[in-house]
């Protein structure tokens, strides 16, 4: 018998309720430039000391596997509980679904993100300086209405936030996964696509669309400024996957901003809660919300966007305005709390990092390790230890007493 399925043999329905809080890329490093210290240590978290003091379990958290920097895709389906190495999605499904595009079977989907280039096509800004999502959603309009096909592919384009938007290939005989037309850095051009697998077909003819897009769009834009090109990443079709409510006893509801976290969401089934925009509304309608799931996913995206700026100031600035905010989700605290990252995103790398994420844990049954403070350092030496997060779902689970005894 496998693990999961001995999970699901123990499983027991309870009247327990879990929150899931995310502060996306949390995780961070003590440099001597930063005063050899993380932005949340140096952060005043007044509301989380106090919940700390009152009883937790804390540890750090493999997102994948020692040494693998994970993307935003696998680091949440490991804190859904999916092994990211086997469920692996492209990020442009995920992005599409949280866009609200109905998907088909057979679309490919790929998350782009408008770009600067010079004039020798080299890419000067990933982001295109995060232009305002009222330009996205104009250049995106100007796409759509020049590109409606490529042969006998329909193509759809949706803007997203800020320099993001979905492109999705609609038509026969496409398949993904690709390799991404982005360089993951400045300094490079757009690279060519391939298939991931060359001797498939299928790929061979959804990388020849893309290449067939970039020659149709980007004229398009080339007297735009900054975002006079783009990039595309995560290009892919649908994969199966479990429903998150059949696999954990859970109705699961998911409370985020932007859509890349509500299309990941979607995927295993949580239903998408619309309307609040900050991490205070978010919490308010948890409140309104708390009797009709078991389960709420809530994101906090602000953590990680400044962690990739390299901005310590304002990632600890968004670790306090997340403290300042927690009281309202305390009104109504759940049976489970737990409070963690979908990753590390240091400041001063400027991206995502393989380094474990800090996690807390709080229920009536989680102990205390009696530090004082959710920090990495004493993460570093809470119970939990360290351990894969794709284990955190069943933590959770057993804090809500949802397990039955294995063995005599």
């Amino acid at each position: 018998m496998n693990l999961d399925a001995v999970y699901s043999e123990l499983t027991l329905k309870t009247n327990a309720k879990i929150a899931l809080v995310v502060l996306d890329g949390l995780g961070d490093l003590a440099t001597k430039n930063q005063g050899e210290m993380t932005p949340l240590e140096a952060a005043r978290t007044p509301n989380l000391d106090a919940l700390v003091a009152q009883g937790c379990a804390q540890g750090r958290m493999i997102p994948v596997a020692p040494g693998i920097t994970p993307g935003s895709g696998p680091g949440h389906l490991a804190l859904f509980g999916y092994d990211p190495l086997e469920y692996q999605v492209g990020r442009g499904v995920i992005e599409a679904l949280g866009l609200g595009v109905e998907l088909k079977a057979g679309d490919v989907c790929a998350r782009a993100n408008f770009a600067t280039l010079d004039a020798k096509g080299i890419v000067t800004d990933r982001r295109a300086g995060r232009i305002p999502t009222e330009t996205c959603e104009r250049l995106c309009k100007m796409l759509a209405d020049k590109v409606k096909k490529i042969g006998d592919t329909e193509v759809i384009i949706k803007a997203g936030k800020e320099h993001r938007f979905v492109v999705v290939f609609r038509g026969k005989g496409l398949e993904g996964p690709l390799t991404d037309a982005d360089p993951n850095r400045e300094g490079f051009p757009i690279p060519q696509v391939k298939p991931r697998d060359p001797a498939n077909a299928k790929q061979k003819k959804m990388a020849k669309l893309v290449a067939d897009f970039y020659k149709a769009a980007l004229p398009i834009l080339q007297n735009e400024k900054p975002a006079n090109g783009f990039l595309m990443r995560g290009i892919a079709h649908q994969p199966e996957i479990p429903l998150f409510e059949e696999r954990y006893l859970l109705k699961p509801a998911c409370l985020a901003v932007y859509p890349m976290y509500k299309g990941l969401a979607q995927l295993v089934g949580m239903k998408k809660l619309e309307g609040p925009q900050t991490i205070a509304e978010q919490f308010r309608a948890y409140q309104a919300e708390y009797s009709n799931f078991d389960f709420f996913f809530i994101h906090y995206k602000y953590t990680d966007k400044y962690g990739e700026d390299g901005d310590f100031e304002a990632k600890k600035k968004a670790i306090e305005e997340f403290d300042a905010a927690l009281p309202i989700l305390l009104e109504k605290k759940p049976d489970v709390l737990c409070i963690t990252g979908d990753h590390s995103t240091p400041c001063a790398l400027k991206a995502h990092s393989w380094h474990p994420q800090p996690v807390l844990i709080h229920s009536a049954y989680s102990g205390s390790d009696k530090l004082q403070r959710f920090t990495e350092t004493g993460a570093n030496q809470g119970s939990l230890g360290v351990f894969e997060a794709k284990y955190l779902i069943r933590l959770l689970q057993a804090n809500a007493r949802m397990f039955d005894k294995f063995g005599a």
